[in-house]
């Protein structure tokens, strides 16, 4: 990427660049406007290391969103203009724009643009950015890691066409040589096997920026299980040995809560998920995942509220 790439944490991989930093310490807080600093409290040095991240120094928590959606998906409403306007209008200051992502072959066409649709996504993008140059605005695609289209992705999105960034998601599992749906079927070991055996494949391509909703097995399971555990602890291993941030998603707080035998909850973003994650040394970037424009930068707030009491690190992404 032709990104400065930075992450503020700890990192214990091995890497040409590696810079100690001297810093002050700096607290997370919230002012009246609930502002958040990305800078978080943390003893000793911070290690500066290249992950695929983008570097966006100093902006709230709350005025960032860097994924979101337009009509072109067929289950969202908006186009970019609309996303953009709502964001600037609540106080943004940077944006991505992150469609899913077309398919040669057109698979799985009724949740994502097609391929026809992409010079015209891609110029409703640079319209936007021309009309709203106060607002940082990038150029992306949300993508499930298909093995034989990670050229395309590669070489035609962030080669020739020059795409800021791409997120990878697991909206499909890899299981017994069918692609499934995971937002369903995850209560199984053998499920939540292939689907940890999935996103630790996608973080290892160095394709994706960040990986969304990495705990929407939370659609499939009313109660947190060893099985679940040792799903998590998988993904979580291979975030930080690749140094890929996840994503607290906020589009799972818009969704209907989870009615389970301890109460209801949201779907996901999932506690016992992300108190797993204080673990290990990764960080996290929080987003709306906006479907309609009135959602441009919805539950960031919330997402931040997880962080916080979890005592995870943010990734410098804002």
């Amino acid at each position: 990427m032709k990104h400065l790439i930075r992450a503020l944490s700890f990192r214990r991989l091995g890497s040409p660049l590696r810079i100690q930093l001297n810093l002050p310490i700096i607290v997370f807080f919230e002012n009246m406007v609930r502002s958040a600093s990305y800078l978080k409290q943390k003893s000793g040095k911070l290690t500066v290391c290249p992950v695929p991240v983008l570097d966006l120094i100093n902006t709230s928590v709350l005025q960032c969103n860097l994924h979101s959606h337009t009509y072109r998906c067929k289950h969202a409403t908006g186009d970019v203009i609309d996303y953009v306007r709502a964001a600037e209008k609540a106080g943004a200051r940077v944006y991505g724009v992150s469609d899913h992502a077309p398919m040669p072959d057109g698979r799985h066409s009724g949740v994502r643009m097609a391929m026809s649709e992409l010079d015209g996504y891609q110029q409703a993008v640079q319209d936007a950015q021309a009309a709203f140059r106060g607002l940082r605005i990038f150029l992306a695609l949300e993508c499930e890691d298909f093995p034989e289209y990670r050229g395309f992705y590669r070489e035609e999105i962030l080669g020739r066409r020059g795409f800021d960034y791409l997120i990878g998601a697991a909206h499909y599992t890899p299981f017994e040589g069918e692609w499934q749906n995971s937002y369903q079927g995850l209560d199984r070991s053998d499920r939540l096997r292939a689907y940890s055996d999935h996103l630790c494949t996608m973080m290892e391509t160095g394709l994706y920026t960040f990986i969304a909703h990495p705990d929407i097995f939370g659609c499939s399971n009313d109660l947190w299980t060893e099985n679940l555990t040792a799903c998590s602890r998988d993904i979580l291993a291979a975030a930080e040995s690749s140094g890929v941030p996840l994503e607290v998603n906020g589009g799972g707080f818009r969704k209907s809560p989870a009615r389970t035998p301890l109460g209801t909850r949201p779907q996901y973003p999932w506690l016992p998920f992300w108190e797993l994650a204080a673990d290990y040394d990764i960080s996290v970037v929080c987003n709306s995942d906006a479907h309609r424009p009135e959602d441009a930068l919805a539950n960031l707030a919330d997402t931040l509220a997880v962080v916080q009491q979890c005592g995870l690190q943010l990734a410098d992404l804002s």
